[in-house]
């Protein structure tokens, strides 16, 4: 059978909904959505399923990922030390193909507009027209690069996470790692032993051996309750430092931590007391935005400068209603960045969706 013929609705005008995009999250919603018989296409910008895990840097096995939260009725493949973006691309697609999920792909969504009370989604001369929509473009697409002083005349590389080349490509160099997260520190974990490393963060780095991740994730949620942009749920939650990571932790690069430089200069950065720290290499490892540019046209956002979300029915991570057009659904926003987060996120935004049907058919 069509996968996109299975999963949309045989009536004519519009779709009851639509899902941007095919991570964790959009299938999640994709399949609650099919088992309550709402119409639907899921949307997704990728030549191939696998969603953002497709796109991670080779070395990122799946032992060393943060925990693979389970699809709806579909265990996730347990830690090994093959290759994640394989991994997890081919339990994606088995998944659509299993499931009959109506994904289109690729498909760029370039705006989401209101025409007449219905939802517009549009990718270049294409469009689909539906009551609802289900927004699951996560961050991947959308990588945070700060601006400093005399970057355009830095004669070295510069990497973001995205486009991280591999271990072997800062092999002796001279290397600014920049960034206070997870990923920084597991870069460090892997080049510090061949390359001469510094670190640079924004803000001393808090190391926990034990979390209350509900805490983190409520923390997140009055954020975007309060229409403030999202901060990272892995942001608040601490560092660990992998058993990979100890050989870099003999050299002390974790300790000889250094605030960000003032300036940017042709060989190296530079600090604000005149410090200089020849460099070759800026590896940016300063995470991501939620790609939600093409909803601008809806206008969502608050004040603040984020997209305010209804409270969640059960739990925070079920807070996926936009406040300001209760025909829109968030998930992998805010309180639902995260792979369990995305899964909750999704049945609840299903849940909201048909939901919202009922009131107003």
């Amino acid at each position: 059978m069509d996968r996109v013929a299975a999963g949309v609705a045989r009536t004519v005008g519009p779709l009851d909904s639509i899902v941007i995009g095919a991570g964790q999250a959009g299938l999640t919603a994709s399949f609650h959505l099919r088992r309550l018989g709402i119409g639907h296409v899921v949307l997704d910008t990728n030549e191939r399923a696998g969603g953002a895990w497709q796109h991670r840097w080779d070395s990122l096995t799946m032992a060393d990922v943060h925990g693979v939260a389970d699809l709806p009725d579909a265990p996730a493949p347990g830690g090994s030390h093959d290759r994640a973006n394989e991994v997890i691309a081919r339990w994606f697609d088995d998944y659509e193909d299993e499931h009959e999920l109506p994904v289109i792909r690729p498909v760029r969504v370039d705006a989401v507009t209101d025409e007449d009370g219905l939802l517009v989604a549009r990718a270049g001369e294409r469009s689909w027209t539906a009551r609802t929509l289900v927004n699951a473009t996560g961050t991947w697409s959308h990588p945070f690069v700060p601006s400093y002083p005399g970057q355009r005349d830095f004669a070295g590389d510069q990497w973001h996470t995205v486009a991280y080349p591999g271990r072997e490509h800062f092999r002796g160099r001279r290397v600014v790692v920049v960034g206070g997260g997870a990923s920084a520190v597991q870069f460090i974990g892997e080049i510090a032993p061949i390359a001469h490393v510094v670190w640079v963060t924004r803000r001393p780095p808090v190391w926990s051996d034990e979390f209350s991740g509900r805490d983190a994730i409520g923390l997140v949620e009055r954020r975007v309750r309060e229409g403030r942009p999202p901060a990272s749920v892995v942001s608040v939650t601490g560092l660990r430092l992998r058993p990979q990571e100890m050989a870099a932790a003999r050299t002390g690069v974790y300790e000889r931590r250094r605030p960000m430089f003032e300036r940017i200069e042709r060989d190296g950065v530079r600090w604000a007391d005149g410090g200089f720290e020849p460099a070759d290499t800026i590896l940016w490892a300063t995470g991501f935005r939620p790609a939600v540019r093409h909803l601008a046209p809806l206008g969502l956002r608050s004040p603040a400068g984020g997209i305010a979300l209804l409270p969640g029915t059960s739990d925070v991570q079920t807070s996926v209603t936009a406040a300001l057009d209760p025909r829109v659904q968030l998930v992998g926003y805010g309180p639902s960045a995260s792979t369990i987060g995305g899964n909750r996120a999704g049945r609840a935004a299903a849940l909201a969706v048909r939901r919202h049907l009922r009131e107003r058919p």
